[in-house]
């Protein structure tokens, strides 16, 4: 997928569930003259996710799904993608699994950061196994989102040390400075 030179930004939804930092992060890159994208729609699974007070901050578009049923809710989704002409999106700590079929429509323009070195530490809790492990580093990826969890062709990737004070909360602080580095990274290195 590549952005045509002298082309308007690419019209991208984030999906969030939780606090929004790589939301927030996100927005301003967007708002950079050599981004390739502009958020139009944030999506999210739960009114209680503290991210959303970044769509009214930034003005952007905000929808709320709740995932009782998922072929419905999924189906409800996408006419909003249609009708804000969203050509991309990124997943942001989306904690909902997206169908095969929802996948499908946006193959290739569907991304997602995640906090471990993939192939390591699919799913949750990543800071904690890390750590349980005794592994020497852990970090973040961004990869292409596919049908299986976690499994998609990996973009980018930041190892971070992990020191013998850290506990989860203080890894997971480091291992999200580098997460606002390198989503962006990514998406210039795939759209520009």
């Amino acid at each position: 997928m590549t952005k045509l030179i002298g082309s308007k930004k690419i019209k991208t939804a984030v999906f969030i569930s939780g606090t929004g930092s790589n939301l927030k992060n996100l927005i301003k890159f967007s708002k950079k003259r050599n981004s390739p994208i502009s958020i139009d729609l944030i999506v999210s699974n739960s009114s209680k996710s503290k991210g959303l007070k970044y769509a009214d901050q930034f003005k952007i578009k905000k929808k709320i799904f709740n995932f009782d049923h998922v072929t419905n809710t999924e189906r409800k989704i996408l006419i909003q993608l249609n009708k804000y002409e969203i050509n991309f999106i990124c997943l942001a700590g989306f904690m909902k699994i997206l169908s095969k079929n929802f996948i499908k429509k946006f193959k290739g323009k569907i991304i997602n950061i995640h906090p471990s070195l993939l192939p390591k530490y699919k799913g949750l809790n990543t800071h904690e196994r890390a750590i349980k492990n005794k592994d020497k580093f852990a970090g973040c990826s961004v990869h292409y989102v596919t049908e299986k969890l976690d499994s998609g062709k990996i973009i980018m990737q930041k190892k971070i040390k992990i020191a013998n004070k850290d506990n989860s909360y203080s890894l997971a602080k480091k291992v999200l400075k580098q997460e606002h580095k390198i989503y962006p990274a990514s998406i210039i290195k795939i759209l520009n």
